[in-house]
């Protein structure tokens, strides 16, 4: 079963696939990794909404026809800009009707990006990279999925497939295209008062009507900062990289500061009575602010 994918020709003429979560940037470890000063570290991502491939600008922004853009359905023949002289072409896009997901006892479901690792933890999770230390990895070979568990090769992963690890089954499952990617939906019956969430980047206060001011600080304060310049889904790796430098070369390190510093801010966000899907985890290893009909984010960092 082929995966969502986006196949864009390069300035020299090669060609590269790319999915949903997939990064454009100067980062060493983005999926298309572009070595150029004028490009920013994690530039542009690709994602999948409501049955569609979007390009989002991160930290960089980019033009089509002329028109500086944050956010673009892609389609063949477009022409992305990304700099003077520096452009990609949409060269096809691939939407297939149906895609592969994985689910299982304590995972909830989760569409597979081009390379997953799972872990049989407690709770299992799933990561959308490469993870040396994970109980099995996932990859797309362009043609279909492979599974590989152990000391395996690796078998073909097709729907109805299942597996055990650590005591815990898993399966593949297909779902429908429009049900895949991330989607930013009313919350019905929701209790909360709108949010305004004002980013300072060191400091972050959230406002709501008939509530005393949350004021935010430290690493908190940095990870919702972070969201807030993205204005997308973003690959923990990327907020974590910005938030300790020095622990890049160093993964477990840097997951597991990126683990602590998340945990306590989701208690902090709990202790102040904030509902909790403000900061919401797709179980890829993408995260994002959740924002609700009548939220409001102002960026003042």
């Amino acid at each position: 079963m082929e995966r969502p994918h986006i196949r864009f020709r390069l300035p020299d003429g090669s060609h590269t696939d790319l999915g949903h979560g997939d990064l454009i940037g100067r980062m060493w470890n983005a999926a298309l990794h572009i070595d150029d000063a004028r490009v920013s570290e994690a530039h542009a991502m690709v994602s999948l909404r409501g049955g569609e491939l979007r390009l989002l600008a991160l930290r960089g922004r980019f033009a089509v026809d002329q028109q500086p853009l944050s956010d673009v359905t892609l389609s063949p023949g477009m022409e992305i800009l990304l700099a003077r002289g520096l452009s990609l072409v949409v060269e096809a896009v691939v939407l297939p009707d149906r895609v592969l997901a994985v689910e299982g006892d304590g995972l909830p479901r989760q569409h597979l990006v081009g390379v997953c690792s799972l872990f049989a933890s407690d709770p299992p999770r799933m990561v959308s990279r490469y993870a040396g230390d994970a109980d099995a990895w996932i990859w797309n070979t362009g043609r279909g999925w492979r599974l590989r568990t152990g000391e395996d090769e690796g078998v073909v992963l097709e729907a109805g497939a299942s597996w055990t690890l650590a005591g815990k089954a898993f399966r593949a499952v297909a779902v429908p295209l429009e049900q895949s990617g991330p989607n930013r939906t009313r919350a019905l019956g929701a209790v909360q008062p709108p949010l305004k969430l004002v980013a300072f980047y060191d400091t972050l206060h959230i406002h709501a009507e008939g509530r005393p001011t949350v004021q935010l600080r430290g690493q908190g304060a940095r990870i919702l900062s972070e969201l807030v310049l993205c204005g997308a889904p973003v690959s923990w790796l990327e907020i974590a990289g910005q938030l300790w430098p020095a622990e890049v070369e160093d993964s477990a390190g840097l997951r597991r500061k990126w683990d602590i510093a998340l945990a306590r801010l989701r208690r902090q966000l709990r202790d102040a009575d904030l509902r909790p899907d403000l900061l919401r985890s797709d179980g890829s290893g993408l995260v994002e602010l959740f924002l609700y009909d009548g939220d409001h984010v102002e960026d003042r960092t």
